[in-house]
């Protein structure tokens, strides 16, 4: 028997993100990931799966080109939960041969030259990532740009054939500082020099007063701010047909780092 994602809905209906987030690791045993950048979003969410112990593989995607606050954030999160976070990287060959052939720094030439970067250094890594795995969580929130304010809290992603489930997608930005500082759960401390996204150091910029929250990914473009990772998702298609051929396991069943 298959349990599409309209039945999975009903079970998530009006549960707060930490019992949805129990409810998809217990519909999906053993095949649950989530992807953290570290950003303050994510920090809320690994916190919850950390404390309550849900089985929930955790993985990161090193572009190589990190903020340093970034990696400081990173190893104080694994210290403190004692927690085992997967990293996957470029591939190695793939990446030389992009900077052998145009530069280090080609993203900044043209769209497909970035597209190009950011699907080297994280879409294709994100493939390895979620390989075999049936649901995907994010830190994504609606607040934070056009194109997710029109997500649901739980899609079909056509392009990478998984269940993608956003636990904090309502929450807005005063929300996840609350929950921050309340549990003291570790930052990125460049969330307080004007960076509520971040990426890669040379594509993220501090956002100046009245800018969205991702004016500061690649500004220097004019299209919508997404690197790829979550511009695949279809809401059209979290359906009952949509998921039923990858939901077949669910039927079974404020510290700042300096």
């Amino acid at each position: 028997m298959n349990t599409s994602i309209d039945i999975i809905k009903e079970k998530l209906a009006d549960a707060d993100p930490l019992d949805g987030l129990k409810t998809i690791t217990g519909l999906f045993p053993g095949k649950v990931v989530f992807s953290t950048s570290f950003g303050i979003e994510d920090q809320v969410i690994a916190d919850m799966i950390y404390s309550a112990g849900l089985p929930v593989t955790v993985f990161t995607l090193d572009t190589g080109r990190l903020f340093q606050e970034t990696y400081d954030v990173m190893d104080y999160t694994r210290s403190k939960y004692k927690a085992e976070i997967l990293t996957y990287s470029p591939d190695t060959e793939s990446l030389q041969n992009l900077i052998n052939t145009k530069g280090p720094n080609s993203f900044y030439l043209s769209v497909d030259n970035r597209k190009e970067c950011c699907r080297i250094r994280k879409i294709e890594p994100l493939k390895r990532a979620l390989k075999g795995m049936d649901v995907w969580i994010t830190g994504l929130r609606a607040e934070q740009s056009g194109h997710r304010a029109s997500m649901n809290h739980l899609e079909w992603d056509e392009g990478n054939s998984i269940i993608k489930y956003h636990p904090i997608l309502s929450w807005n930005i005063d929300d996840v500082k609350r929950y921050i500082a309340e549990k003291k759960v570790p930052y990125n401390v460049l969330h307080d020099k004007g960076f509520p996204s971040i990426g890669c150091a040379p594509c993220t910029r501090a956002v100046l007063a009245g800018e969205d929250f991702r004016a500061g990914r690649w500004w220097w473009e004019a299209s919508h701010k997404e690197c790829g990772l979550h511009a695949s998702t279809n809401s059209a298609s979290a359906s009952t047909n949509s998921a039923s051929a990858s939901t077949n396991s669910a039927s079974a069943s404020t510290e700042k780092v300096k």
